[in-house]
């Protein structure tokens, strides 16, 4: 029997990090970037399915693009209830992007400490790598230090976009079987 499944993902990054390029070149299949910058100020929703492979499920991905500015941060938490997956976006021309993902990645924690959320890292505008400040090595240390997977990519160039979401498409179609063993299992004894 397939399944459909729906996950709660919630991309967070300093302003300017590329949050929403990512989210939008992905949404479109890699067809469209955003020539325009037009600040997030709230949350933005978009809504992709990702089949999973060798099965006949398929995960529907909830993407809340959040605001990186300060001043809206009281706001976006509101939308941040639940999460399945986590996004934590930076610039890697910008060591403040890159300091700030810590912050980021407690503020989502802490609104389920209990829970272990599967996440991912991304250094983004890698097409800008004359004015890269942030190693990849930096970049995968942080990642393997707080239990997430590390990846590269320029939304501008449409490089490596994809992976991530797929990535945790399939942690989240995981995590899901191991339940829903474990379920089955009880269910027998």
């Amino acid at each position: 029997m397939p399944y459909f499944l729906r996950a709660k993902c919630i991309v967070v990054g300093d302003t300017t990090s590329g949050k929403s390029s990512l989210c939008q070149v992905f949404h479109s299949d890699n067809s469209f970037f955003p020539k325009n910058y037009t600040m997030t100020t709230g949350v933005e929703l978009l809504v992709k399915t990702v089949n999973i492979p060798d099965t006949k499920d398929a995960v529907e991905l909830f993407l809340y693009d959040s605001a990186g500015k300060e001043m809206f941060s009281d706001f976006i938490v509101k939308f941040w209830d639940h999460p399945s997956l986590l996004i934590v976006v930076y610039d890697c021309t910008s060591e403040t992007s890159f300091n700030s993902c810590e912050k980021w990645l407690q503020r989502v924690r802490q609104l389920s400490p209990d829970v272990n959320i599967p996440g991912v890292i991304i250094a983004n505008k890698t097409d800008l790598d004359q004015r890269r400040v942030i190693s990849p090595k930096m970049g995968t240390d942080f990642a393997q230090s707080h239990g997430l997977k590390y990846f590269e990519c320029s939304a501008k160039e449409m490089q490596g976009v994809d992976a991530p979401f797929y990535y945790l498409a399939n942690e989240f179609h995981k995590v899901y079987q191991d339940r829903l063993d474990m379920f089955k299992s009880m269910g027998m004894q």
